[in-house]
């Protein structure tokens, strides 16, 4: 099997990235984690990709200023130079520009710790408590210009209990995260996904039989 090569875009400790980098070991995962590129020479997420044996590079984006678009051909440069098919954002904490995006349509996922389309942008967890949803979770979708808009790939949910914290909730939803994202990247590799009417569909998949109520009944 020829495996799609994938690069993970962080800018901290990658906890994302090291769910991705545990799942790509497996024989028969579809993709491998070429690379780990970072916007923050001391995103910690480095170190523990390096000891995974996987290759780092750094674009700090402080001497770019503004200019992202020069900030983002130096990171094409480096994606080229490896090779990279497809990207993995894993916490990359800037904003990206509609030309970069395109150039990346369809192969550029990133994981949102929200049931999309509610609760885009930032602070999710907080701003569900205050909403009062009872179930929350987190999304993994295609990367389009508008932010947190592109088609979705896969949720994961967990109930939202009486008691919690937007830092307990957001503990139970990274375990859904770590879940997700390394079973998004596999279909999209393995070439299960197609996009009709932004909408996505997946081969072979059987659409999710179960439910999940809260509070139980």
């Amino acid at each position: 099997m020829i495996k799609k090569r994938a690069a993970v875009l962080i800018s901290g400790r990658g906890s994302n990235m090291a769910a991705l980098i545990e799942a790509a070991k497996d024989p028969a995962f579809p993709a491998e984690i070429a690379l780990v590129l970072s916007n923050r020479p001391a995103a910690a997420g480095l170190g523990l990709a390096r000891s995974h044996a996987v290759a780092t590079a750094v674009v700090d984006h402080a001497p770019y200023g503004k200019d992202r678009e020069a900030f983002e051909r130096k990171m094409q440069e480096l994606l080229e130079a490896h090779g990279i098919e497809l990207i993995c954002l894993a916490g990359f904490m800037r904003l990206l520009t509609p030309g970069f995006v395109t150039r990346w349509q369809g192969r550029m996922i990133n994981v949102h710790p929200a049931l999309l389309p509610a609760f885009k942008g930032l602070d999710t967890h907080r701003r569900a408590i205050a909403a009062g949803v009872r179930i929350h979770g987190a999304s993994v979708h295609f990367v389009v210009p508008e932010m947190d808009e592109g088609p979705i790939i896969a949720q994961g949910a967990v109930g939202v209990r009486d008691d919690d914290t937007a830092a307990t909730l957001a503990d139970r939803v990274l375990t859904i995260e770590h879940r997700i994202y390394p079973a998004a990247l596999a279909l999209l590799a393995a070439g299960r996904i197609t996009i009709e009417n932004g909408r996505c569909r997946i081969a072979g998949a059987d659409g999710g039989a179960g439910h999940l109520i809260v509070p139980e009944m």
